[in-house]
């Protein structure tokens, strides 16, 4: 007799594209698989009936995040598990009617025929046309305004929700708060703060809870503004800035970046934020940077990239529970249109082994304090930003996803770019 865990397993098969290489526990206590292998608990027949009426990844989304499908052990052990090389045909995948009717057989034997449940709360839910204001508004909350004792759990004190830049990677001394405050180092000093002799005003598009604007103020002297659509983020980025007595220099507004209108500024950062604007919307991003910009002025521009080839089709897990309307662009996009804008790229640098890094270490921050961040938001919300960081850490490392800062410049008269001759000019690495 075939038992609930051999259909369950065959079910999996059937949303993944091929039998994941796992032990799986159905609710009944029936178990299948390679005894060395991660487990996954299907702990209910919600489980199936999410897969049955959406037999891809946005199905084992909501049965994981729901709380249907459980894991044990390493996180990282099971996904690796996983075929997620088949992530694309998941998502796209039309079933033939045999395969349909598979599926409605193995929901008959496991006793789960019937309506899906609703989603769950954690899933996004946005209406009206993307990239708007409004809706960029709703999407930036739904994934920003967890809160921010949440994020300070899983960031930890530097609160910078971006890819570090480990420069003493094997270092154990060497911590997380330490490759972040190097990441912004770096970010500065691309921006030329540290060969600046007079006055210089900064924006910081999408500044989050304020630590770049705190460190660019406190060690280099600039002025400047922070876009943020969050409103707990900025009560916490002018909270940290009064606290360094810096909210003279510093003002941070809750506003998108379509209506920011005073500039001229010297140099421009958007960190971590680019991956939000949108295919569609990308060159009006580029061209309002560029406008507000002085001549010889900088963007440091540090954006996730996606491998070339066609954009994804169907909804994916990130998409649904993570960065809804949030769109990956090859690099050579990015440069693409930053230049088609009239900025002049001098500089592409790939981070991407220490974006997995980073990931690592926020992953490892959540599960140490797990009951916690269950406390601050959900148990739904914690698996997704558990699922989702692990994944990315996966994807990062198998060079399936990148990060890159891309440095570009606003053209002065003649030409002028304010450049140094060398890179290690540029970093401040040089002495002559």
């Amino acid at each position: 007799m075939t038992t609930t865990a051999a259909q369950l397993t065959r079910l999996l098969a059937l949303a993944m594209g091929r039998e994941p290489a796992l032990r799986v526990r159905a609710w009944d206590g029936s178990e299948v698989g390679p005894d060395d292998a991660p487990v996954v608990e299907v702990r209910s027949r919600d489980a199936v009936r999410y897969l049955a009426h959406a037999p891809n990844e946005l199905g084992l989304a909501r049965a994981y995040v729901s709380g249907s499908i459980g894991v044990q052990g390493d996180i990282y052990e099971v996904l690796g598990a996983l075929p997620l090389e088949n992530v694309d045909q998941m998502r796209r995948k039309a079933f033939i009617p045999r395969q349909r009717a598979e599926l409605a057989a193995l929901a008959l034997k496991t006793g789960a025929l019937g309506r899906a449940p609703d989603p769950p709360p954690e899933e996004a839910a946005l209406s009206g046309r993307r990239h708007t204001k409004d809706r960029d508004r709703r999407a930036v909350t739904h994934h920003y305004d967890v809160g921010n004792d949440f994020y300070r759990l899983v960031l930890g004190p530097s609160m910078v929700y971006s890819c570090a830049y480990w420069r003493c990677p094997d270092d154990p001394s060497y911590t997380l708060e330490d490759a972040q405050r190097d990441k912004l180092d770096l970010v500065c000093r691309k921006l030329g703060l540290h060969q600046r002799t007079g006055p210089v005003r900064m924006l910081d598009v999408g500044c989050g809870w304020g630590s770049l604007l705190l460190h660019a103020a406190s060690t280099y002297g600039v002025t400047g503004v922070g876009v943020t659509l969050s409103q707990p983020q900025a009560e916490l980025a002018r909270a940290r800035l009064a606290e360094a007595g810096l909210s003279d220099q510093v003002e941070i507004r809750v506003q998108d970046y379509r209506d920011v209108d005073d500039g001229p500024y010297d140099v421009v950062a958007s960190i971590g934020m680019a991956e939000h604007v949108g295919e569609e919307a990308y060159g009006g991003y580029a061209r309002q940077l560029f406008d507000l910009m002085a001549p010889t002025g900088r963007l440091l521009n540090h954006q996730i990239s996606r491998r070339p080839g066609p954009r994804r089709e169907g909804t994916s897990f990130i998409e649904a529970y993570v960065f809804p309307d949030g769109e990956l662009l090859p690099v050579a996009t990015t440069v693409g249109i930053l230049e088609e804008s009239g900025f002049e790229v001098r500089d592409v640098e790939s981070l991407r082994e220490h974006y997995a890094l980073t990931l690592r270490r926020w992953v490892a921050n959540l599960e140490q304090g797990w009951d916690r961040a269950v406390e601050l938001s959900s148990e739904g919300r914690a698996r997704v930003w558990r699922l989702y960081m692990a994944a990315s850490a996966l994807s990062f490392e198998a060079g399936r996803l990148g990060v890159n800062q891309v440095l570009a410049v606003r053209q002065g008269p003649g030409g002028a770019s304010g450049f140094p001759a060398t890179r290690e000019r540029l970093l401040g690495t040089a002495t002559a």
